[in-house]
């Protein structure tokens, strides 16, 4: 991939633009080899002429808090964009709608809704990942998924042409979204109610107090390592793992959990091999324990 024109143009994009950047400090696994480009846009303007200057010469993925990713140790041979600090907006349209940036979290944001007294979005205080990634994935928790409050997205594809989807036209399904791949989303638009903020911050203190109790924290983790199979058993994806693992099964630094099977853990040093490994294993186990076939929920890029 030749790079030779975006290194002379790097000053004259408004954005920060890096080459041969390690990400494995960009991930909450701290997993991770290089990647070829590196571009935090500041700006639309930035990204979209990023965007028409890269074409489509090499891969592209969009990191947001990197909180569900495990990269390869190998260098990634394209870009990985990640949102500037203006994608992190948040702002009321009207007493029930919020409009926030794809690169703010999903805690922010519902703090934000909490002090607005809009409830429906007390779920987002509990997923650790940005509103970009929340879109992506269908987030959710607690019965509650990003689909029941999404009103639109605005997006930019890999082209730099920037339009809005309302959310009535995107097919949402558990954990996934039926949308192309090479789109960057900008802002999302939600729909809540009007309460009392002090009601709202109950419940979601209760929410997290039923989260922390269940599941890991301060470890490197990328949260739910696969999704619940829905349409295959009755039972969560922890429940079979720990049925058809043990629990103290490890490759190199990737390991299992002690508190929650479905979180996988870097004890130190662990590679993107020995988290694969990890996985493919545990896989191996489920299926051959119980017939169900797992799906991965994190997104490998390689």
């Amino acid at each position: 991939m030749e790079i030779e024109d975006i290194k002379k143009s790097k000053l004259l994009i408004d954005g920060d633009i890096f080459f041969d950047l390690s990400i494995k400090n960009l991930n909450w696994f701290n997993i991770g080899g290089k990647t070829k480009i590196f571009f935090k846009p500041n700006s639309l303007k930035g990204l979209r002429d990023y965007l028409k200057l890269y074409a489509s010469r090499g891969k592209i993925f969009v990191l947001g808090n990197g909180s569900n990713v495990l990269f390869d140790d190998n260098t990634y041979q394209g870009t990985v964009i990640k949102l500037g600090k203006s994608f992190s907006k948040i702002s009321l349209l009207d007493n029930e709608t919020i409009i926030a940036g794809t690169a703010a979290t999903q805690k922010k944001v519902s703090e934000f809704a909490k002090d607005s007294k809009i409830s429906g979005l007390e779920f987002m205080s509990c997923i650790p990942g940005s509103i970009g990634g929340g879109i992506r994935m269908n987030s959710g928790c607690f019965k509650k998924e990003f689909k029941d409050i999404l009103i639109s997205i605005q997006l930019v594809d890999f082209k730099g042409v920037v339009r809005s989807i309302p959310a009535n036209k995107i097919v949402f399904n558990y954990r996934s979204i039926e949308l192309p791949k090479d789109l960057i989303f900008l802002s999302a638009t939600f729909k809540g109610k009007e309460k009392n903020s002090e009601e709202i911050s109950n419940y979601m203190n209760e929410l997290n107090i039923i989260k922390n109790a269940a599941q890991p924290t301060k470890i490197k983790t990328s949260g739910s390592t696969f999704k619940n199979p829905i349409n295959q058993t009755d039972k969560k994806v922890w429940e079979l793992i720990r049925s058809s693992v043990l629990n103290e099964v490890s490759y190199g630094d990737a390991t299992i959990s002690e508190k929650h099977a479905n979180f996988f853990v870097n004890k130190k040093n662990a590679k993107s091999a020995d988290m694969k490994s990890l996985i493919s294993y545990v896989k191996k186990k489920v299926k051959d324990q119980t017939g169900v076939k797992l799906e991965l929920e994190i997104v490998v890029v390689e």
